[in-house]
């Protein structure tokens, strides 16, 4: 009988010897290899920041910040500070809604908002009472902005009911609006919707959620 003779093995087909010690797939290599560390990184995000800004090209600048009631999404136009969003919001989604309403054109700018995270941290360790930050109202309009402003005027340490702030406001029969107002303040915190409380006392809703509301209400001794 004729011996069959064994099929040498194609030149694409796999082998069952290992790799040598000193070979490496590029997979290995490139997980290998160093990455930027945070400094680094930190760097070139400030670096494309300032080429955006100084070339017209950032519209929205932003920055998260860690505070007592959670973490805190700042976001800043030209005009100023545009948005305060706690955690519970969903930064990210405050940051397409702030793309549809204010522009496209966002960045994270950390160096932008050191101001305002500097009177944040002085306001949550007990060293400031108001703010000083320049403001950009523009996501309120209306009685919306007029609450707002009158909002502003609440002393550090005090509270209103909504229907003061309402007759406050011009509008005596507008509690529900007022509310309204509170709730969908853009800017909590500075502008300081958490001393409206109800008129037997309580709390009531806050954006950042009922918790954060006492914890702010507990600090400012009201």
């Amino acid at each position: 009988m004729t011996e069959l003779s064994r099929p040498e093995l194609s030149k694409t087909e796999p082998s069952n010897t290992e790799p040598s010690g000193t070979e490496l797939s590029k997979t290995e290599l490139l997980t290998t290899l160093p990455g930027p560390d945070e400094a680094t990184e930190a760097r070139l995000r400030a670096r494309l920041a300032e080429l955006a800004q100084r070339d017209g090209l950032l519209d929205v600048a932003y920055r998260t910040v860690d505070s007592p009631v959670g973490p805190l999404l700042l976001a800043a136009t030209e005009q100023g500070l545009v948005r305060v969003a706690f955690g519970i919001e969903g930064h990210e989604d405050v940051l397409a809604e702030l793309a549809g309403a204010v522009s496209p054109r966002i960045l994270a700018a950390p160096a932008r908002l050191d101001p305002v995270a500097r009177e944040l941290d002085e306001y949550f360790t007990g060293r400031r009472r108001a703010f000083d930050v320049p403001l950009d109202f523009r996501l309120s309009k209306g009685f919306r902005r007029e609450v707002l402003t009158h909002l502003a005027e609440i002393p550090y340490g005090r509270t209103e009911s909504y229907a003061e702030v309402a007759a406050a406001s011009g509008s005596p029969r507008a509690v529900r609006a007022v509310g309204t107002a509170c709730a969908t303040n853009p800017l909590p915190l500075v502008v300081p919707c958490h001393r409206v409380v109800r008129s037997n006392g309580t709390s009531g809703r806050y954006r950042g959620g009922e918790a954060a509301k006492l914890t702010l209400l507990t600090l400012e001794g009201s």
